[in-house]
């Protein structure tokens, strides 16, 4: 066993999260080691966030060319997934270099408590034992596997069907959820036939009706089948494909594909050989753990973070709750605030949401006022031929503060973040209709959808 070390704050899982939560401790001043049993960046890095949406651009790229043949698609692809890697490489780079210049002691291997004030990091061949005075967790989460499709030759999750060679004739995707819209709608654009069977009534459960519907559009012209209300029950593996037999309003049902794709969700990493039994510190009954307001759990200097915590899997909201832990750490009176934080599919059109929506203000009888203002007539949107879509924007009806927002349409994961700081700051509907917008961008839509609902309160008063 290597020299054992002593830190002022330990953090296990280097995602977005883990690297952030170490940057800013060793930035506030504490000696600050991070542990990472795979890659240096998480899973959203390298096999996650990053190079699931640069395979999303290079199809949209591809689908461009619609004239382009099946050998021209293979190549295409090929380049992009060589693409794909150099942007994670980059990206890798880029996370190291942060920790280094930070002065964070980066050590490889799987971290397990041995007590609640030191672990050990294991790899072969060598242990090394850190002793600490402050933790923050931030190991992260993994896709469930189901029973019935245990992931494994032609079952793949997330991880395998980004890391495919070659583009896949056939494939059937078990869940609706963004990583499965995603995904599949990457693949169908690639020239794959896609099928996804969603159990629920509707795919994109998270998000209302009108903001998915132009997404079920886009699926169909893309060729993809959605099945509603369709459980997957076994698969059937053969040397080219597989037989996947699932129940619609019951009764059974068969489809062939060359690869099934399960995302029904994704598992917090709390259990295995990291040893939370021996901190006493205990997790929920879908593996959580609980936390309060500084992300402390109920062990004072034990923080939490990420997907192991309450809340949305998202990396934005793991990287926000690394400043806080660190800075509580630091003794700064830092806590965490949940009302802006915005939701993205990176479908086509893209979908985004923020704060409040008008279905959730009405069922807590919240009276609010709703500007709305479509992309169809927005020159931006007409030239990049993505006119489809629309800005949605809820405001408190009596004072006009905006308390959600909702778009649907081309470069809504980047429209979101003026909405969402028009949230975080309590700015009104007024404000986002006075402030002046570039012509012509995207942007006008949202201005014009605060001018909507100026208006409408208009009618209030």
């Amino acid at each position: 066993m290597n020299e054992p070390i002593t830190v002022d704050t330990l953090v296990i899982g280097s995602g977005p999260g883990g690297h952030a939560a170490a940057q800013w401790s060793a930035q506030l001043g504490m000696k600050t080691a991070i542990v990472e049993r795979g890659q240096i960046g998480g899973v959203c890095t390298n096999v996650g966030c990053i190079p699931s949406k640069v395979l999303i651009s290079e199809a949209h790229r591809y689908s461009m060319h619609r004239e382009w043949n099946s050998s021209a698609a293979s190549a295409f692809f090929t380049d992009a997934q060589a693409f794909k890697q150099a942007v994670v490489n980059k990206q890798v780079g880029g996370v190291n270099f942060i920790l280094n210049n930070a002065k964070v002691m980066i050590l490889e291997g799987d971290a397990s408590f041995l007590d609640e004030q030191t672990a050990v990091v294991k790899r072969p061949g060598t242990e090394q034992r850190v002793s600490f005075k402050h933790v923050i967790l931030a190991t992260g989460s993994r896709p469930i596997e189901l029973e019935a499709l245990p992931f494994g030759g032609r079952i793949l999750s997330s991880t395998e069907a980004l890391s495919l060679s070659q583009i896949p004739s056939s494939l059937v995707v078990i869940g609706g959820g963004y990583i499965g819209i995603e995904l599949g709608q990457m693949y169908a654009k690639f020239g794959t036939k896609v099928t996804i069977l969603e159990g629920g009534g509707q795919v994109l459960p998270g998000f209302e009706a009108e903001l998915v519907a132009p997404v079920i559009r886009h699926l169909n012209t893309d060729g993809v089948t959605i099945e509603t209300g369709a459980i997957a029950v076994k698969a059937e593996q053969n040397a080219d494909g597989l037989t996947l037999h699932y129940l619609k309003n019951d009764e059974q049902h068969q489809i062939r594909a060359e690869y099934a794709l399960v995302t029904v969700g994704r598992r917090p990493n709390t259990d295995g050989d990291l040893g939370l039994e021996h901190t006493g510190l205990q997790v929920t009954n879908r593996g959580l753990i609980e936390t309060d307001e500084q992300c402390r759990t109920a062990i004072p200097h034990i923080f939490a973070i990420g997907d192991i915590t309450k809340g949305p899997a998202l990396a934005h909201k793991a990287s926000y709750e690394a400043k806080v832990a660190a800075e509580v750490i630091a003794g700064k009176p830092s806590a965490i605030d949940y009302k802006a934080i915005p939701l993205v599919v990176f479908s086509e059109p893209e979908l985004a949401s923020v704060g409040l929506s008008e279905i959730e203000c009405k069922a807590n009888a919240i009276p609010v006022v709703v500007g709305k203002s479509s992309l169809s007539i927005n020159g931006r949107a007409l030239a990049l031929k993505a006119a489809e879509g629309f800005v949605k924007i809820i405001a408190d009806q009596a004072s006009g503060i905006v308390i959600g927002a909702q778009i649907v349409g081309v470069e809504a994961s980047t429209l979101i973040s003026e909405l969402a700081l028009a949230i975080e700051m309590g700015a009104t509907v007024e404000d986002l209709a006075m402030t002046i917008h570039p012509h012509p961008t995207l942007g006008e839509v949202i201005m014009e959808a605060a001018e909507n609902a100026v208006r409408k309160m208009k009618v209030f008063k």
